[in-house]
């Protein structure tokens, strides 16, 4: 069952050590911004030079990021407005990208991972269940006719 979330209000989602972001609802119109933007980058191609999640985490943060706390420049001045050049540069920092992509992202990815996770059942009628009827030695008859 999906469960709809129908708030438009932005959150405030907690990074860790002090850093906050107010992230907008991810919506299927960011969604397709942010694809579209991914492979014009080459993220799909199977010779892709950059990493596709790398890619998608600051395509998204860079659209639905609008607010922060406890962010600051290389001096510890208080960076007050998040802008496309700052917010990739916290993307950069490792512990914010996977809090972002855990947080954020995964949610998103929910329903694709667990499909693509699961593994046929080792018995029943699943595709994997390995077979243990002996072959039939001849074909069966056709039924008679009335």
């Amino acid at each position: 069952m999906i469960r709809l979330d129908l708030s438009t209000e932005p959150k405030w989602l907690d990074l860790g050590r002090g850093v906050r972001v107010k992230v907008h609802p991810p919506l299927s119109a960011i969604a397709a911004q942010v694809w579209q933007e991914m492979a014009v980058a080459g993220a799909f191609e199977d010779d892709a030079e950059l990493d596709a999640g790398v890619l998608e985490a600051k395509a998204w943060a860079r659209r639905v990021i609008i607010d922060w706390e406890g962010v600051g420049d290389a001096k510890g001045e208080v960076l007050e407005k998040p802008a496309p050049a700052l917010i990739d540069a916290l993307m950069d920092v490792p512990w914010v990208y996977l809090a972002f992509r855990a947080l954020y992202l995964a949610p998103l990815h929910a329903l694709e991972s667990e499909k693509n996770a699961s593994s046929p059942l080792p018995n029943g009628s699943s595709a994997g269940a390995a077979d243990i009827a002996n072959p039939a030695k001849a074909s069966a008859k056709s039924a008679p006719e009335a």
